[in-house]
């Protein structure tokens, strides 16, 4: 079987089992991609736009979505009022290391017939097929 249809298969099965897993904290992938990108530094909207490859308007429904959940901020730029700057809070720091303890609980279902080496393995041929393309890559939250 061709590698790319063997990897489709499985990608919607992780792909749906990350949601589900997501969902219990009423997050989407967008939503965790974007608080993850916010809590590296505060970055402007126009930004975030061109970092995550996103239409204007699907991101403004994801910063409202979770400027709603408390999880960021936006504010004017002091120094350009005509921009907003966007800023995790400290709610949003706390949800994404939840975030990071539920997609690894994720990981360990979808992937419990690899072991730690060949899943360190399969981490790194996906990671560097990814950045073949392109992809921005998920990064759990550091501590700080």
């Amino acid at each position: 079987m061709q590698l790319g249809v063997l990897l489709a298969g499985r990608g919607a099965v992780a792909s749906a089992r990350v949601r589900n897993a997501l969902a219990v904290r009423g997050l989407t992938l967008r939503s965790v991609f974007t608080l993850t990108r916010v809590a590296k530094e505060p970055v402007s909207q126009q930004s975030l736009i061109d970092l995550l490859g996103v239409d204007p308007s699907a991101l403004v429904s994801v910063l409202n979505e979770l400027e709603g959940l408390g999880l960021l901020a936006r504010r004017r730029d002091p120094a350009d009022r005509r921009r907003h700057v966007v800023t995790i809070t400290p709610e949003g720091t706390s949800a994404l290391t939840e975030v990071d303890a539920i997609l690894n609980g994720a990981d360990d279902d979808l992937f419990a017939a690899l072991s730690l080496d060949e899943r360190a393995q399969l981490e790194r041929l996906l990671e560097k097929v990814a950045d073949s393309e392109g992809c921005e890559k998920y990064e759990p939250p550091q501590p700080h």
